[in-house]
């Protein structure tokens, strides 16, 4: 009798295999693109395609992610090193290139062993649009003089757009059919064919036409010689780390964040949850085994991993086999590929670069919100403006002042009750009929509580009183989590100024964490249990059963023509 469990190990096996033959055929073009657009020889793409995507396969979480270079990755790394490297010495740029990556290996695992797995969501989505936008816009262009046959000296996004218009009388038209016919073959199949081997047709294609038409002899330029047989030992050169120190950090930081969305996009709900800390330790890995044999910086990719998702791998043993492809490339194939035309690489580069920008995106930013859409655009324009290490700074930026306008402003609302129901919500212009308790106002902020918001909140709830002229104020702290010292003072103010004003300060729906700080700084003590109570109905029930002398005058208060404004109210 069959043993069923064999029978599906052996069918995952087989869809393993061909996912990962699939993916190679995806990746291996792509990773020597990349490499050009670090400014690097296509052998280090190769490299970056075999030892890193190996490592990871062995270590990370997630089932499918595929890890090798990416064009953020490439861009970024390639701007790093043109900063260290600025002769473009082969020789410099090899360690430099271990160093950069070493570096970036160890950060990451650093980044473990204190516990950093949470700085992945410290880009906010908006902004991680933008900044990606931006970087689809620089390597569009970067990529664009070798699409057309031309050379300019690289000086920024606008000066090097102005330098290229100038250049456009030079185009070698050779060069350009053949970019152009590389772009019909991708754009072709991927419309025809989605997840396919597109960029393998291309690259045979583009090597055969080099061999077949002589292209070299016509003026195209090609790859050129490329290692044959193991990459050899590379050891960083330590003089470099202190320049190579901070663009490390921010590649670092977007190899974990692409990483980790890549990861997470294409879990299978039967899949184990992709752990953000394991993440670190492999991507880590990856990168510091790279760095010794030549790779480029390294990260989870988020077209590679669709076409491993797409052909039906279950594991990673389909990386495995992609990383035997790219090892079985560099013992085989390395002398043909000498002959692929670099308008074919950089044809491969923009058609699976333009994806970075997504303008449905920023629409449907903006259909949500228009602060978060503007976040997204400073993003890109920063990107444009500062280039893409110090996008990365700018990003991460935006998204602090960003999350700090938030935390700093949370809102105050004013709670009523839906006439006729026993359903508590914040009074708006939706519901014109809730009502509301003469004398009683019940306020009901959101969020932590803290140094930078609590005397923003302290000043909304100043401003509620003095125009309510309430008797009791009901704080509702239901949706404050956590309390800190400063907010803590706030309160013990408030209920002071309370006093002082002739009204009460009942405390109201605290939370386990809230009311723990509550009692251990005598707050509690001081207000007693009648100013303590369990939620909003318990604040109006309390209210309701005061003696009525309390609630006439209050009433006759509301009547009061400075506080006409205020609505109708129920007793």
């Amino acid at each position: 009798m069959r043993n069923p469990l064999a029978v599906e190990n052996h069918s995952d096996l087989r869809f393993d295999v061909l996912a990962g033959l699939t993916a190679a055929a995806v990746v291996l073009p792509k990773a020597m693109a990349y490499a050009t657009v670090a400014g690097l020889p296509v052998a280090v793409g190769l490299y970056t395609a075999f030892i890193p995507m190996a490592i990871y396969a062995l270590l990370g979480s997630s089932q499918v992610l595929s890890v090798s270079s990416t064009t953020t990755l490439a861009i970024l790394a390639g701007t790093e090193l043109g900063l260290a490297v600025p002769d473009g010495d082969p020789a410099q740029l090899v360690t430099a290139t271990a160093t950069l990556t070493a570096l970036i290996g160890a950060l990451l695992l650093l980044a473990r062993l204190l516990r950093f797995g949470f700085v992945a969501n410290f880009i906010s989505a908006p902004v991680l649009t933008g900044f990606k936008a931006g970087i689809g816009l620089v390597i569009v262009l970067d990529q664009l003089p070798k699409l057309i046959g031309v050379h300019i000296q690289k000086q920024g996004f606008f000066l090097d757009l102005l330098s290229l218009a100038q250049h456009l009388p030079e185009t070698s038209m050779v060069t350009l059919a053949v970019a152009a016919a590389t772009l019909f073959v991708l754009i072709g199949i991927e419309r025809l064919w989605p997840h396919s081997p597109a960029p393998l047709v291309a690259v045979g294609g583009g090597v055969a036409a080099a061999w077949f038409l002589a292209l070299p002899a016509l003026g195209v330029a090609t790859v050129g010689h490329i290692p044959q047989g193991l990459p050899s030992l590379t050891l960083p050169d330590f003089a470099l780390v202190e320049q190579l120190l901070p663009g490390a950090l921010g590649i670092a930081l977007m190899s974990f964040t692409e990483t980790i969305a890549a990861g997470r996009a294409f879990a299978r709900p039967e899949d184990p949850p992709v752990d953000a800390n394991r993440e670190l330790v492999a991507t880590g890995a990856a990168n510091l085994a790279g760095a010794l044999f030549g790779a480029m910086p390294a990260g989870g990719g988020t077209s590679q991993t669709a076409v491993v998702y797409a052909t039906g791998g279950r594991s990673q043993k389909a990386s495995l086999v992609s990383a035997a492809v790219a090892l079985a490339t560099l013992l085989l194939l390395a002398p043909l590929l000498g002959l692929l035309p670099y308008a074919t690489l950089a044809a491969i580069v923009i058609v699976y670069s333009v994806g970075l920008i997504q303008p449905a995106e920023f629409l449907a930013i903006r259909r949500v919100r228009l602060m978060e859409l503007r976040w997204a655009i400073a993003a890109a324009i920063g990107v444009l403006f500062f280039g893409t290490l110090n996008g990365i700074v700018a990003a991460i930026i935006i998204s602090l002042i960003g999350l700090s306008s938030q935390t700093a402003h949370p809102r105050v609302s004013i709670i009523g009750r839906k006439r006729g129901a026993d359903v508590l919500r914040p009074l708006s212009p939706e519901h014109p009929d809730d009502e509301t308790f003469p004398g009683l106002l019940i306020l009901r902020p959101e969020g932590r509580l803290f140094f930078a918001n609590a005397e923003q909140v302290a000043a909304d709830i100043r401003a509620l009183v003095t125009k309510h002229q309430p008797r009791v104020i009901a704080l509702d702290l239901s949706r404050v989590p956590d309390l800190e010292y400063s907010a803590l003072q706030m309160l013990a103010q408030g209920d002071q100024r309370a006093s002082e004003l002739g009204a009460t300060l009942w405390l109201v729906g605290l939370n386990p964490g809230v009311l723990e700080v509550v009692q251990r700084s005598g707050l509690a003590d001081r207000l007693g249990r009648e100013r303590m109570l369990f939620n909003a109905r318990a604040a109006i029930a309390r209210y309701q059963a005061l003696p009525s002398t309390v609630r006439e005058a209050t009433a006759a208060d509301q009547r009061a023509p400075q506080n006409g404004a205020r609505g109708r109210t129920t007793g």
